[in-house]
């Protein structure tokens, strides 16, 4: 009898909790079941998820930037079914394969000019880990800058370039020489790089944690500055890029050239773990320089058919469904309609972003009893007020979100780049229900949110 995946699922169809909370991240289990995102999915297409009674889902979070095909898309499935038919050799090592070769040239010639040269490895935080090794070793100086608020991976290494202290507690010592300056901030910049004792400065031209878009001058001149003291300029795009931002890279919006790239999450379609550093030829020919330095640095499974079968169907997409063009016009109509509601509700600053990578932003009001309600919240637990955004976005209008970061109240979409005119008014108007929801104190929303009060206060307590 053959093995049988399908009868594997129908066998323990409804046990992800279970098993989790069992086995995995038993906290994780907790945190879902809390605040209601216990569901149980079991199919997905483009950007909806559907659940075990078929409801549909729109999906706004995109496995933070994975999915931006959607999920499942034909193309890229039928490509890995080909190799997977094929039997082609894979992974020899001792040899170097055409499917490698294939994606790296079709990078080269889509990323910015002084880039000719690709590694290849499994995730963004490896591609994080292989920048800092080569940044250190091309200029023979130790110091990485990284930006407050930035979020470049959890591995030690890209843990040690992570602006966001909640992350790092408890994993020290982390990697010595790494500094933060704040982002957007070319004077503190030039500052840290006068010493001119730093390998590189790593930043994301749209950090993540926040989508904090930075001045229209900024990543040029970080860039001069960095090629002025002989530091090299690394464009972490691994959530920005690919796409998400209405152009395949975002520093393409400011006409920047950096000394490496990187990139991960959307580069597979979701199927394959990959990640990328694209970088220059003095880079590469500096870290493998002679032949006995041929192995250095690698990944075991980086190169390998299917991830490298799933990146070329990847850009055969973004280029032939003109995704660019979507992401663009999508998130130019997404942010105006959004900001269209600022007049009428007190608690919403404004929506922000590039794209389809768009924040929207909450403060406190200006009337007595609506700011009474939000100082009950802050006090409770800074940043309580976006989730409850983000979990009636879900329960009533089926829109899966996110906050933005800890302790802001910003919450982040991540759609699809293919989502339609459809998708984008399901978004405005269920935004448009759940912030009048919150302007009704007291109401359904603010029960809600003196049970989440209630629970940052006995975590606190507990920790």
């Amino acid at each position: 009898m053959s093995y049988s995946i399908t009868k594997l699922i129908e066998q323990h169809r409804g046990e992800n909790f279970s098993l989790h909370e069992q086995h995995l991240n038993t906290q994780m289990v907790r945190v879902l079941r809390t605040i209601g995102y216990d569901r149980l999915y079991t199919r997905a297409q483009g950007p909806y998820l559907y659940d075990e009674e078929d409801h549909r889902y729109l999906d706004l979070l995109s496995g933070f930037g994975v999915f931006a095909l959607g999920r499942n898309h034909p193309t890229v499935k039928a490509a890995l079914k080909e190799v997977l038919e094929l039997d082609l050799p894979d992974l020899v090592q001792m040899d170097v394969s055409l499917l490698s070769g294939l994606l790296a040239d079709k990078l080269v010639r889509l990323t910015p000019e002084p880039l000719t040269k690709l590694f290849f490895c499994n995730s963004g935080a490896e591609a994080v880990e292989a920048a800092i090794k080569f940044a250190r070793y091309t200029t023979g100086r130790s110091r990485i800058l990284y930006c407050e608020h930035a979020f470049h991976g959890l591995t030690l290494g890209a843990l040690s370039l992570n602006g966001e202290e909640i992350f790092r507690q408890g994993f020290g010592p982390l990697l010595p020489d790494c500094e933060a300056i704040p982002f957007n901030n070319l004077e503190a910049l030039e500052r840290a790089l006068q010493t001119k004792e730093t390998a590189a400065f790593i930043v994301e031209p749209i950090q993540g944690k926040g989508v904090n878009l930075p001045s229209d001058d900024y990543l040029a001149e970080a860039a001069r500055l960095c090629r002025q003291y002989g530091a090299l300029f690394v464009a972490d795009e691994i959530q920005a890029g690919l796409g998400r931002t209405g152009k395949l890279w975002a520093i393409e919006h400011w006409g920047v050239e950096p000394d490496m790239l990187l990139m991960a999450k959307a580069l597979s379609g979701g199927f394959v773990p990959v990640g990328a550093v694209a970088m220059t030829s003095r880079v590469m020919d500096r870290v493998f320089n002679r032949m006995d330095r041929a192995v250095v640095h690698g990944s075991t499974f980086s190169k390998n058919n299917m991830a490298m079968a799933a990146g070329l169907a990847t850009l055969e997409v973004i280029e032939s469904e003109k995704l660019l063009d979507n992401a663009a016009r999508q998130g130019e109509a997404m942010l105006t309609e959004l900001n269209q509601l600022v007049e009428r509700y007190e608690f919403f600053k404004g929506a922000r972003g590039k794209g389809l990578m768009i924040a929207l932003e909450f403060g406190k009001p200006k009337s007595l009893k609506l700011k009474t309600a939000w100082n009950l919240l802050e006090t409770a637990n800074k940043g309580l007020f976006s989730q409850m955004v983000t979990i009636p976005l879900f329960k009533r209008h089926s829109i899966l979100s996110q906050v933005a970061g800890h302790g802001m109240n910003v919450v982040k979409f991540l759609p699809p780049l293919v989502i339609s005119d459809h998708d984008r008014e399901w978004v405005v108007e269920a935004m448009d229900d759940v912030l009048a929801e919150c302007h009704k104190v007291p109401g359904a929303i603010w029960d809600l949110g003196k049970t989440l009060a209630g629970h940052a206060i006995k975590a606190r307590k507990s920790a």
